[in-house]
């Protein structure tokens, strides 16, 4: 019986890293691909990028993982995402003076 418990208990913990290992893996894949964006596609220096902060959102498809990006001298705060279907980096919405803007 304690024997079952055991081999219970190891299943659990192994499913519980795997999962989390995965949205650690997802969040940072995310995180990486957004600020690749920024300095190759939007020409954004990396030193001028002040926050990038992944996330997991309560949104649908690909907009549930999603990057908080704040950047120098830039009043906005922006939130993207990868679409991985077009392999793209997208902006999904901007907050700026407290309002949010959506753009996907």
């Amino acid at each position: 019986m304690i024997k079952k418990f055991g081999v219970v208990i190891l299943v659990l913990l192994v499913v519980v890293i795997g999962v989390s290992g995965y949205l650690n893996y997802k969040k940072n894949a995310v995180k990486n691909d957004v600020k690749e964006y920024l300095i190759n596609e939007k020409h954004v220096k990396e030193k001028d990028i002040l926050a990038l902060e992944p996330s997991i959102e309560n949104l649908s498809g690909d907009k549930k993982y999603i990057v908080y990006v704040k950047i120098r001298g830039d009043k906005r705060k922006y939130y993207y995402y990868k679409d991985t279907k077009k392999n793209k980096v997208l902006l999904e919405s901007y907050i700026l003076n407290g309002k949010e803007h959506v753009v996907n």
